[in-house]
């Protein structure tokens, strides 16, 4: 049986349509690994990844997973990293026009690459934007050069002004990342983080908390100064307050953006869409008629390369069981400021609103969600204590 029969299959679940479809796309080399990132990121210090050999996994890859798409339109494609700006304007593009050759990519699909500022060079970004991408996202997290080097990161503050400049001449649509809760870290320099990033005028801004995340630097030593939760909390204050004076609104628990320039490849994730994974340790979503199932590609890179050009890219993949499902909607879900429609519930899920009904009663008895006889959506409440309300739909143990 091969992999799209097994996915065909009889099953528990009654889907009755497929959710839009969006491409993730995964180039795993950076030039330094960061102390705080998690992400699957390899270290490349000469900054000269294996272009070709890696476009031609990555093709063989999305060849073999062609028949699981079949005739599915994409929405929006995203290529993350690493470091994706380490590979030139002539990969991208050559990536973008085989992508192209064989997906039916929607008038209009959002291209995004991400970038950061220690890669930039002048006209670089003008020549991934002739290459097709249509929105970058610029990974600055901070403008303090004290700051930046306490995050490992290999460029300065100049260095990230410099590349926004170079973004908003050739996008009209980008992203900026900021981080936030540094080592260290006062109201008064988040305050100056953010004059400068808001003096650019960004479509959209995206703003972490540092978490220390296992299997980092950081946890097996963590920076001295982290602020404590209170300051902390002041600081999202801040961040929000600021952010809705400069015309961003907070459409996500982390995002904030001007109207009409959202992540429309995001917002798919948190609307339980799917979503194609390719690349070293990429993932990924997809929805048939009785079932849900998320894949997981091959990690190493080199390891990556071998299998994808063997036809055997997917390390593993799981079906989600019936009962975890509306814990796994709800993780994205209720991270949107707007919440869910109870027909996208059932829809995505193949679940009647019964199967939510009783933790829905108890969110919205403690304040943490609100809801109509269509929609749900979190408080101001379940915003700040959104862990607490996503763990109501964790199935029983």
């Amino acid at each position: 049986m091969d992999i799209v029969e097994r996915y065909l299959r009889p099953g528990t679940l009654s889907l009755s349509e497929q959710p839009p479809l969006a491409l993730y796309v995964h180039l795993p080399w950076c030039l330094k690994k960061c102390p705080y990132c998690d992400f699957n990121s390899h270290a490349l210090p000469d900054g000269r990844p294996p272009e070709q050999r890696y476009i031609d996994a990555l093709l063989a890859d999305l060849d073999a997973a062609l028949p699981q798409v079949w005739g599915r339109p994409v929405i929006s494609v995203f290529i993350g990293g690493g470091t994706p700006s380490l590979f030139s304007p002539e990969a991208i593009d050559q990536l973008l026009a085989a992508i192209r050759a064989r997906l039916p990519l929607e008038a209009g699909c959002e291209i995004t690459l991400e970038a950061n500022p220690g890669t930039f060079e002048r006209e670089r970004f003008k020549a991934f934007r002739a290459a097709g991408v249509t929105r970058l996202s610029i990974g600055v997290q901070s403008f303090d050069d004290a700051m930046l080097k306490k995050l490992g990161r290999v460029h300065d503050g100049a260095q990230a002004r410099a590349a926004i400049e170079e973004a908003k001449s050739a996008f009209e649509t980008f992203n900026l990342d900021i981080m936030y809760a540094l080592p260290g870290q006062t109201l008064a320099q988040l305050h100056a983080d953010l004059d400068i990033a808001l003096s650019f005028q960004p479509p959209h801004l995206s703003v972490y908390h540092l978490t220390i995340e296992p299997n980092t630097r950081f946890a097996l030593q963590p920076p001295p100064g982290l602020p404590d939760d209170d300051l902390a909390s002041d600081m999202l204050d801040v961040i929000v307050e600021r952010t809705a004076a400069a015309g961003l609104g907070r459409y996500e628990v982390s995002a904030f953006a001007k109207p009409g320039h959202r992540c429309r490849h995001n917002l798919n994730y948190w609307q339980f869409g799917d979503y194609l994974g390719l690349g070293a340790g990429a993932h990924g979503k997809l929805s048939f008629p009785h079932r849900v199932v998320r894949q997981v590609r091959w990690r190493e890179p080199m390891t990556y390369i071998e299998k994808a050009q063997a036809g055997a890219a997917m390390s593993n993949d799981d079906e989600v069981p019936r009962a975890q499902l509306p814990f796994e909607f709800m993780l994205n879900a209720l991270r949107l400021r707007e919440g869910f429609t109870l027909a996208d519930f059932s829809a995505r899920t193949g679940l009647p609103v019964t199967a939510i009904a009783a933790p829905l009663q108890q969110a919205e008895a403690r304040g943490l969600l609100e809801r109509d006889f269509t929609r749900v959506w979190p408080t101001a409440r379940g915003f700040d204590f959104l862990s607490d309300l996503q763990a109501l739909f964790l199935a029983p143990a």
